[in-house]
């Protein structure tokens, strides 16, 4: 009789649950902190190690690696066999060359879809300016891609002094943008929103990418050739999934590209948007979260199908900033599992 495989932290939280010996394990962890089985509805497809990302620094590694040796009746998986085990689910194909010889930058590229996204086009061939608000996490990620073209730029995408500076580190050529950096709102609704929040979550969700497209499309435009990809959000298709400043920033995103996509697509260049539903990246939310939204919201967030990773939205992403997007001009890529259908 074949020897069952060992649960690992690679095995999915769907497996876990279903597992004799896992399945307990987890609902009393969830017991222990007053939470109900149904939240890991959307999360069940992703593989437990997610947890860890998803926590912010909640659930620590040990947590982790205590329920692996648990549920394995107290004996340590082999480091060998937990490596060799084929993970459950989507697996990220790195297509070699897709984005040889073209210079891409992505922002927000030190964390969550923006490093998933430039890892991606590194891996497969092509020039990254990576930017990001922190360069201490663009260490990191430079530190994680040894031999890779990766230009690093810290700035702040609301201020033309960091636009000039990423379009100076491209250099003459700019073959793709993807603008990945956004931040979130506090939930609040219209008569709740502050000056303060507005502004900052229209400036980074909105106006950056609207500066650094406007930066970098001339120098497409003398090529003849260019592809940008815009993170929207399911809050740009839909008035219920988050709180009013970040719902109209995605609004915005979508108009802005559809407005780019009709001006330049005869000059060669493509634009689209990527419309992300529940994705486990931690991106953290405020300290303080208005009541009255987070009421509102609740009942229509947790009918959220699926949760991605940070690395599947960042194949929708590629998908369209590479040539196998020939076509695509002006689309809103709905990657969100189904929910927009709902």
């Amino acid at each position: 009789m074949a020897k069952d495989k060992p649960l690992t932290a690679k095995s999915s939280i769907g497996s876990w649950l279903k597992h004799p010996v896992g399945g307990p394990l987890i609902r009393e962890l969830l017991s222990q902190g007053g939470v109900d089985e149904r939240v890991l509805a959307p999360l069940k497809l992703l593989p437990l190690q997610q947890l860890v990302t998803m926590s912010q620094g909640q659930m620590p590694q040990s947590l982790v690696d205590d329920l692996v040796l648990g549920a394995n009746g107290g004996v340590a998986v082999d480091p060998a066999e937990a490596d060799d085990e084929e993970p459950e689910g989507w697996v990220e194909r790195i297509t070699p060359g897709r984005f040889a010889g073209k210079t891409v930058i992505v922002t927000g590229a030190a964390s969550g879809i923006g490093r998933a996204t430039a890892t991606r086009i590194a891996g497969e061939g092509g020039r990254v300016v990576a930017v990001d608000i922190s360069a201490e996490r663009l260490a990191e990620l430079v530190s994680a891609l040894p031999g890779a073209a990766l230009v690093t730029v810290a700035g702040d995408i609301t201020q033309q002094s960091s636009i000039d500076a990423i379009v100076a580190a491209a250099g003459d050529r700019i073959d793709g943008l993807a603008n990945v950096a956004g931040i979130n709102d506090d939930f609040s609704p219209l008569h709740e929103t502050t000056d303060a929040m507005w502004e900052r979550v229209i400036g980074v969700n909105l106006t950056g990418g609207f500066k650094l497209s406007r930066a970098v499309i001339p120098v497409m435009l003398a090529a003849g050739r260019g592809s940008i990809v815009n993170v929207a959000s399911e809050a740009g298709l839909r008035g219920n999934a988050s709180g009013n400043a970040y719902t109209v920033s995605k609004h915005g995103v979508i108009g802005l590209t559809r407005s780019a996509a009709f001006m330049y697509g005869r000059e060669g260049l493509r634009i689209n948007a990527v419309a992300p539903g529940g994705v486990a990246t931690g991106i953290p939310m405020p300290a303080h979260v208005s009541e009255e939204g987070q009421a509102k919201l609740t009942p229509y967030q947790t009918q959220i199908p699926t949760l991605a990773t940070a690395e599947q939205l960042a194949a929708s992403i590629t998908f369209l900033l590479s040539d196998d997007g020939v076509n695509i001009n002006g689309a809103v890529l709905a990657s969100d599992g189904g929910w927009s259908v709902q």
